[in-house]
């Protein structure tokens, strides 16, 4: 029986109960009938309390992986556990609030009478709907039609409905898409302001720099397979020390002996690229200078995010 469990994706009660993490997959796996494997053996580990953002390129599998957490579709196998339960238990949603897809809402009802539909659903009183709308600040344009309303607007009143349970899992599927800049700053702020105190926030984007500012951790996703998670800090690794000395060869040699010949390397623009700890940079600009050398630069540099992602992905940060 434990091998048939195990195959329909849902996970086992050995997972259940990790009070650290309010979502865990292992090999996650998705194959659709017609045989395009969208999502390849996906390890996720969502910890409590923290913005994580879920980074992959337009097709990638981000959406996909979305749906299984929340039971809107079935894991071809691997195992799953969100908030404790099995993807789609009452239990589980109870716990999730949710914007899939983008939001779906009915064009003739007001922003305010689509939320108390919702809330009449999800059996929320009618004064949580003015609390929500107030917090994401549609309450003076909340009895205009749905139809009427800006794409910004439309995701508004998405993540309203998601925050109408007060849930402690928040997911977002690419939340900040199709807005201007002003309403990607606006998400942003939201996003930010929501991931305070214990709730937890997942959000999928294809948008570097949001995630950037908004996310403490990330899992970057190419082709339906997993291939980083950890914080930002971690993903872009250590910072480089970047030095320009003339002559640049005797600093080369210098620096070689002193630090070992792998941790130098040699830029095209003549500069020298150094793997130490930064605590040591005062150290190695006096080594330089005793030694006769002119220094003319001497800086940190940290591989941006979207580097990290092209170094991953093989695209482009932002497509």
């Amino acid at each position: 029986m434990r091998n048939a469990f195990l195959n329909t994706g849902y996970g086992t009660s050995s997972h259940v109960g990790n009070s650290t993490t309010i979502v865990e997959t292992h090999s996650l796996t998705k194959r659709f009938g017609s045989g395009v494997l969208a999502v390849d053996s996906v390890d996720m580990s969502v910890r409590r309390g923290e913005v994580y953002g879920f980074l992959g390129p337009n097709g990638a599998g981000k959406t996909t992986t979305l749906r299984m957490l929340v039971g809107l579709i079935r894991p071809t196998s691997g195992t799953v556990t969100v908030a404790g339960h099995a993807p789609g238990d009452p239990a589980a949603l109870a716990k999730i609030g949710s914007l899939i897809e983008g939001p779906g809402f009915y064009p003739y009802l007001s922003g305010r009478e689509n939320l108390r539909v919702v809330a009449d659903l999800v059996g929320v009183s009618h004064k949580r709907v003015e609390e929500i709308l107030d917090l994401v600040e549609l309450g003076s344009r909340a009895g205009r039609k749905f139809s009427t309303y800006s794409t910004g607007m439309k995701q508004r009143v998405g993540v309203a409905a998601a925050l109408l349970k007060d849930p402690e899992l928040v997911i977002l599927d690419e939340p900040t898409n199709g807005l201007d800049p002003q309403g990607m700053a606006d998400m942003r702020n939201l996003i930010i302001q929501l991931g305070q105190g214990e709730r937890t926030v997942l959000i999928s984007s294809h948008l570097l720099n949001e995630v950037e500012l908004m996310c403490t951790r990330v899992g970057v996703i190419q082709k339906g397979r997993m291939v980083a998670e950890g914080t930002v800090d971690e993903l872009r690794g250590a910072a480089r020390l970047t030095i320009r000395a003339d002559p640049v060869e005797k600093a080369r040699a210098l620096l070689a002996a002193e630090l070992g010949a792998d941790n130098v390397i040699a830029n095209e623009d003549g500069s020298l690229s150094l793997k130490v700890d930064l605590a040591r940079t005062a150290d190695i600009n006096r080594t330089l200078v005793q030694a006769g050398l002119a220094v003319t630069e001497l800086r940190a540099v940290t591989q941006s995010l979207e580097e990290v992602f092209m170094e991953l992905t093989g695209t482009e940060g932002g497509l």
